[in-house]
């Protein structure tokens, strides 16, 4: 099994979140998630990308090459983006459906 796939199976709860909150929100409230959790992934992303490609350089981590699509942003594999990505995502959303967000 290849990181990307195993990506992609990881990030399916946090994009049905994310649908889910959007479908509860209307109108402003809907524009102002969506353009906070942009720039809140945009930020997440590129931390990321600085930190992924540190300890790339530091030699703290490697992965196995036969692994991984080829795809690189710096030294960091693409898949290496996964857990920023649920996490700019999904935690976003779950704020959105938290029951006692939802009353106030």
């Amino acid at each position: 099994m290849t990181y990307l796939l195993l990506d992609l199976a990881f990030l399916v709860v946090p994009l049905a979140l994310a649908v889910a909150a959007v479908l509860v929100l209307r109108g402003a409230a809907r524009r102002t998630a969506l353009a906070a959790a942009g720039v809140a992934l945009a930020v997440v992303l590129v931390l990321t990308a600085v930190f992924d490609n540190v300890i790339l350089t530091l030699g703290i981590v490697a992965y196995d090459e036969s692994h991984l699509s080829g795809v690189r942003l710096g030294l960091a594999p693409l898949e290496d983006f996964a857990y920023a990505l649920a996490a700019g995502i999904g935690l976003p959303a779950l704020w959105v459906l938290l029951p006692a967000r939802r009353k106030a």
